[in-house]
């Protein structure tokens, strides 16, 4: 189904639209709406985390990211050069993490990963997604551990923003190279997304999505910002991970009992829309965002992974069978680091 499942891409939209028409379809969110409305922007000078220059490194990085936005799409050569799928899958992949991505995978790109509608950009709201290109690459950038560390303060979102910085360069580098190849190649960037970048990395094979609705992903665990580029370059996309992260979410439930919001379900999973998955409150989550002039993050700060345990490990029959040894062995790491 194509619907809004990514947390910080279902905010933007609805702030910009949303919260705007909410009160004509349900009249029951106006009084949410008016007190949204009525709260400072993120690192504006009215809230508690502002610093009069370190909020404002936030707000250039994201002006910049805006500036970018026309870059997303472009011509293609005309003269298009022959590729061979899976010889041209490992030289894009290869070339992603050369340019400094994380993990970097080919996809099949599904009508699920696309939304359904544009949102953000004033000139194109509201228009439907024809243009499904069939194939996609998915990367991540590594946010530095020592600023998400001080969630929910000011550095945590100086670092989320310039993360996103990084993450639209990598793509747009990967796409011109593909337009130079002849083919379409759109990049998927903060403040300019047609798909959901989550389950898109989750179906390469980047990571899977736990309770916090985030991708956890090899060695980084949740400390990563996505990017997309999608294309009908003929691609050969890898595999998906086939791990069971919802027992170990289960047991855990960090990211539930330390979320200042409380947006996070502490309960098990519920079928939602024919699927089995936790859904995060994006209300009362975009809400604190809003309280304390942050993207928060607090959430990825607490997530064990990245943290001296690894989402790979819960392939081994020890951890897989029982999860709860796993967080055991966080727990003890952390009681006792050295």
């Amino acid at each position: 189904m194509r619907e809004i499942r990514c947390l910080q891409e279902w905010f933007i939209r609805w702030v910009q639209k949303n919260i705007k028409t909410t009160t004509t379809k349900n009249p029951e969110k106006k009084e949410l709406d008016d007190r949204l409305r009525a709260k400072p922007e993120l690192c504006s000078p009215e809230t508690p985390t502002y610093n009069p220059i370190d909020s404002n490194i936030a707000i250039a990085n994201f002006k910049f990211l805006a500036e970018l936005n026309h870059l997303v799409e472009g011509k293609s050569n005309p003269s298009k050069v022959p590729v061979d799928p899976e010889k041209i899958s490992w030289r894009i992949e290869e070339l992603a993490l050369y340019y400094g991505a994380k993990h970097a995978k080919t996809v099949k790109m599904r009508d699920y990963h696309y939304y359904s509608h544009r949102g953000r950009q004033l000139e194109h709201y509201g228009e439907e997604i024809k243009e499904l290109l069939p194939y996609g690459i998915a990367f991540t950038v590594e946010m530095k551990r020592e600023a998400v560390e001080k969630a929910p303060a000011t550095p945590e979102i100086i670092e989320s923003s310039r993360a996103y910085v990084e993450a639209a360069i990598i793509g747009m580098q990967l796409a011109y190279f593909i337009r130079e190849l002849g083919y379409k190649a759109r990049v998927h960037m903060d403040a300019n997304y047609l798909v959901i970048t989550t389950l898109v990395a989750q179906d390469a094979g980047i990571g899977v999505i736990g309770r916090h609705g985030l991708l956890i992903t090899p060695k980084y665990g949740p400390l990563v910002r996505l990017g997309v580029v999608t294309t009908d370059m003929p691609l050969t996309p890898g595999k998906k991970l086939e791990i069971e992260i919802h027992e170990f979410c289960n047991v855990c439930g960090l990211c539930a009992t330390t979320c200042p919001g409380r947006a996070i379900p502490e309960r098990d999973r519920e079928f939602i829309d024919g699927e089995l998955r936790w859904q995060i409150d994006q209300e009362k989550c975009y809400e604190f965002w809003r309280n304390v002039g942050t993207d928060c993050g607090v959430c990825i700060k607490h997530c064990p992974f990245g943290k001296g345990i690894d989402i790979l490990e819960l392939e081994k029959p020890e951890y897989s069978k029982e999860p709860s040894k796993l967080l055991r062995k966080y727990l003890n790491k952390n009681k006792n680091p050295n």
